[in-house]
């Protein structure tokens, strides 16, 4: 299940969990989103060792400038508040590597 963090608050509490932490940046006009949004969802349900979320970029304008996002997709994962790898574009490959390699 991919949950959506709405505010900053909802953003810090959930990179600080103590496990990986997978965050889907992106934007309701963006195609290659729209493109890998259903394998995200699969890999929600393959890795249950890690949290999913998604933030829109437009709705959370403050958490996109926090974290330096500059094109969607853009994909982080975090594990007790520290960012271990960021995969920018609609890459499912190496985005399913990144959460393998931060599981292992």
């Amino acid at each position: 299940m991919i949950k959506d963090l709405k505010t900053i608050d909802e953003f810090h509490t959930a990179i600080n969990e103590d496990k990986i932490v997978v965050i889907d940046f992106y934007a309701a006009w963006c195609g290659p989103c729209k493109v890998i949004a259903p394998k995200v969802h699969a890999f929600s349900e393959e890795f249950t060792n890690a949290e999913f979320y998604k933030v829109d970029v437009d709705e959370v304008s403050e958490v996109a400038s926090e974290v330096g996002i500059r094109a969607m997709p853009t994909f982080m994962l975090f594990k007790a508040g520290q960012k271990i790898k960021e995969i920018v574009g609609a890459n499912p490959a190496a985005l399913k590597t990144a959460i393998s390699s931060a599981l292992a």
